[in-house]
């Protein structure tokens, strides 16, 4: 690997600063290719003095991305939005900008391509966000057949939008929405180990043109999730069901909002009316020699800081 330029498009998200952090410790050289490169700069210091390099790129743009795949051996695609906005769209990102780099990907002869998805990517789904994963896919499929093609359930770790964005709502509200009456599931997995299946895509042949779908050890429904937030940040808090109608009226306000800044979009309600869990068969994360990290090992230490500390007085009894 030490050799290889890896260009990572997206690299700067939640799952790119580990991603790029764990090539890093490889010795291979990065390109980290996004649309905002000042944006990016903070991974710079996961590697040696220009082992990492930060270039902008519109993945819609088919000649931005030949120019970031320029001497590249390998790349990997990171990039996907949960709304549109600011210019950005679902086709645009999912579908022409996976497409965009598997073809240059291809048309340069790199050695290997990864291609993150997710799971719920279905040309079926109700969900533009799961139709475009799915197209996505297949338009990386066709060109660049070897691709390794990677669909984890919810990411948690620090920087998560999953578990933070609940666990905050317990400082502002009393209670807490059980969205569709809590019964979707979720497999969540630790971000650290989808980046470790990432680079391990890249370096063992065998992965080629397969494809992953990655979870972690144990499946929640939305009303369980919510529950060990609770336990888990020390308060209090009721759990108030949210029929599926009430919270489309929620979501057509959060349509209103520019994208990325609404709670609840109709596109993601439609997502949570569906199961988000490793299918039956799918191989996972077994299959790169990965145990998956229980939610309990890594979750509490980053919830800490949403803690109702109980205040103590110098006797040592317990206050209110």
């Amino acid at each position: 690997m030490k050799d290889r330029l890896v260009t990572v498009f997206g690299g700067s998200g939640f799952l790119g600063r580990y991603v790029v952090a764990r090539l890093a410790r490889t010795g291979v050289r990065i390109r980290v290719a996004v649309r905002d490169a000042d944006r990016a700069l903070f991974l710079k210091p996961a590697g040696d003095v220009g082992q990492i390099a930060i270039m902008s790129c519109d993945v819609t743009d088919a000649a931005q991305v030949r120019a970031a795949l320029v001497d590249a051996s390998a790349a990997i695609n990171l990039t996907g939005i949960l709304a549109e906005g600011w210019g950005a769209t679902f086709d645009g990102v999912h579908v022409q900008g996976a497409g965009n780099i598997a073809r240059a990907a291809a048309d340069a002869g790199l050695d290997a391509l990864v291609h993150v998805s997710a799971i719920g990517a279905d040309p079926a789904s109700s969900s533009a966000y799961g139709r475009t994963k799915a197209a996505g896919e297949a338009a990386v499929r066709e060109a660049f057949p070897a691709a390794v093609i990677l669909r984890p359930s919810i990411l948690f770790g620090p920087e998560d939008d999953f578990f933070n964005r609940f666990a905050g709502m317990t400082r502002i509200s009393p209670a807490l929405p059980l969205i569709g009456g809590g019964q979707t599931r979720f497999q969540p997995v630790w971000v650290v180990d989808v980046a470790e299946a990432v680079v391990r895509s890249l370096e063992e042949p065998e992965f080629a043109g397969r494809t992953f779908e990655l979870g972690g050890p144990k499946v929640y429904s939305f009303a369980q999730i919510l529950e060990y937030i609770l336990v888990t940040v020390r308060k209090h808090r009721g759990l108030v069901p949210m029929p599926w109608a009430l919270a489309g009226v929620v979501a057509r306000f959060g349509d209103l909002l520019p994208g990325g800044m609404a709670p609840l979009t109709t596109d993601q309600l439609r997502m949570l009316k569906r199961d988000n869990v490793v299918a039956e068969g799918a191989e996972g994360l077994a299959a790169f020699g990965i145990r998956p990290t229980p939610v309990e090992a890594v979750v509490p230490d980053y919830l800490a800081r949403y803690r109702a500390w109980i205040h103590r007085p110098r006797d040592g009894r317990t206050g209110n």
